[in-house]
């Protein structure tokens, strides 16, 4: 008898094993990488985290907008307020000299010699001290106020101006003599008072006292 003859016969039919192909599948499951699986989740929500940062920085410039707006706001009002404060500056300048010479027409008046004055004079007078009252009260409606300094009071570098720094019985940096009087629009000077700064009072020697009066400033 021959060899292939004693070999048992294959059935064809015959029922594989199912066990290996699922044993391969879990095996292949098993071998998927953790950080194959941490890619997946961050691209499904790389959309959240897109949308989140657009909405974030969106809502800054809607702020940034909304602080420009009301900055912009502020200064149109400040503006609009200095425009109706000082829109009259340049005219009220021109009428400052008027005033002054008013002013030197009032001071000018002996008033002994006026009581005897024959009554046009007088009546001159009075109308000069009316017009120059009047011219008084306009300005100061429009925010014109004179500033009129007396001896004795302390030096301002930003209302007064030091022409001269004399010794007096004043202490030193304080007024010793006015000039011309000075005016200011709203909150600024339009022209500073010309002032004489005292020096201190005068020693024995002729010399200023305490020898401070040098130091004084006189500048804004």
């Amino acid at each position: 008898m021959s060899d292939t003859e004693n070999k048992p016969h294959e059935d064809p039919q015959a029922p594989q094993d199912e066990t290996a192909p699922a044993a391969a599948e879990d095996s292949a499951e098993a071998a998927v990488d953790p950080a194959d699986q941490t890619a997946d989740e961050t691209t499904e929500l790389d959309p959240v985290l897109k949308l989140t940062g657009e909405l974030d920085s969106m809502r800054d410039k809607l702020l940034r907008a909304l602080a420009e707006a009301e900055n912009t706001r502020r200064r149109a009002e400040r503006d609009v307020a200095d425009a109706r404060s000082y829109a009259v500056s340049s005219f009220a300048k021109d009428m400052l000299d008027i005033s002054d010479n008013l002013t030197r027409a009032m001071s000018a008046v002996d008033e002994t010699a006026l009581a005897d004055a024959p009554d046009a004079v007088k009546n001159l007078v009075e109308g000069v001290a009316m017009t120059e009252k009047a011219m008084a009260t306009k300005m100061e409606r429009h925010g014109v106020k004179k500033v009129d300094p007396q001896p004795g009071d302390t030096f301002d570098p930003h209302r007064h101006q030091a022409v001269a720094q004399i010794p007096s019985e004043h202490g030193a940096g304080k007024i010793a003599a006015v000039m011309q009087t000075g005016f200011v629009i709203a909150d600024r000077t339009l022209r500073a008072a010309m002032v004489a700064v005292s020096s201190g009072p005068v020693a024995g020697n002729g010399d200023a006292s305490g020898g401070t009066g040098g130091n004084v400033d006189v500048k804004a």
